[in-house]
């Protein structure tokens, strides 16, 4: 069984598509949604998503902290699965993403991995931000959250999960896991929500990206924490 892992915050506008369309789905898994202090409907929209019951997997509603990591490593503790899937709440899932996943439970060869990504709409920055990012992840096999990254449970646990620190924790996780194993990178890719580039500005966003690979690879002073300002 896979436990998805969805980490959110004032995400009224993406999660609702991010969770019909997770519903969709077909396989073994349940669905951990954790809120970290949202003042929005994000939690009513849970709370009155249809019983559990109707769905075809649990859905079970968490807070914790505010932070990525300090999120997903809380519901990690909840999860039930083999798997762990961590899954932004703005992103969504190619079809059949979780069979394919739990197809690979007895391929013990296969440890994590995650998705190739492109952005919605159709500007072609966008795109080419998305094969950077692709481009940057085939080469270096580190996967960054929005790529929906999953990992076996017994493996995490032993990672000590995702490291407690306010930015870049998809990151230092990669890290970690290409000290034990090489992720795999499956196709076709999730979607993320295009809305918050938008916002910021594409250029902007694309400076920003850039700026997160050079500092990852080739190891630059530490980004300070007001370069990943919430954008709603």
């Amino acid at each position: 069984m896979i436990s998805v892992v969805i980490p959110a915050y004032n995400e009224e506008r993406a999660l609702p598509a991010t969770l019909r369309q997770l519903f969709e789905q077909a396989g073994s898994y349940e669905v951990i949604v954790v809120d970290g202090g949202s003042h929005d409907r994000t939690c009513e929209i849970v709370r009155r998503w249809p019983i559990n019951s109707r769905l075809p997997a649990p859905l079970t509603l968490v807070t914790a902290p505010k932070g990525r990591a300090s999120q997903m490593n809380a519901g990690a503790k909840l999860a039930r699965g083999e798997w762990l899937l961590f899954l932004h709440a703005d992103t969504l899932l190619p079809v059949d993403a979780l069979s394919r996943i739990n197809a690979l439970e007895r391929n013990l060869t296969i440890q994590a991995g995650g998705f190739r990504h492109r952005f919605s709409g159709s500007d072609w920055r966008l795109r080419m931000i998305s094969w950077l990012d692709n481009f940057r992840c085939v080469r270096s096999h580190i996967i960054y959250g929005d790529q929906a990254v999953f990992v076996r449970r017994a493996l995490f646990e032993r990672l000590g999960g995702f490291p407690d620190r306010p930015i870049l924790e998809d990151v230092a996780f990669g890290e970690n896991l290409l000290k034990v194993t090489t992720p795999i990178l499956l196709s076709p890719p999730v979607v993320t929500d295009a809305r918050k580039f938008l916002k910021m500005g594409i250029w902007r966003s694309f400076l920003r990206v850039l700026l997160i690979i050079l500092h990852v690879e080739f190891k630059l002073p530490y980004l300070p924490r007001a370069f990943f300002q919430d954008i709603r």
